[in-house]
């Protein structure tokens, strides 16, 4: 499922492995990733999704991609 979200940082432009370490349920869906190769490898990306992408139950732990095209970000949970 892709998302197009607000991230808290910045990253280039590229595709980044990652995965969901928390999931903010209340408010807007808040999904902080662990980015886990690479460069950036170790940093937390908090994603703010347009809408919801799963539970905490069903996110926690799952691995993703970090797209980032033109500064846009997009995440796709790897299910």
């Amino acid at each position: 499922m892709d998302q197009h979200p607000t991230p808290h940082t910045e990253l280039p432009d590229g595709d980044y492995d990652a995965f969901v370490v928390d999931v903010e349920e209340i408010g807007p869906q808040r999904v902080h990733l662990t980015i886990v190769a690479g460069e950036h490898k170790g940093l937390v990306v908090t994603i703010d999704a347009s809408e919801p992408i799963g539970t905490f139950v069903d996110l926690m732990g799952m691995p993703a991609t970090i797209t980032v095209t033109d500064g846009q970000p997009s995440v796709s949970i790897d299910r």
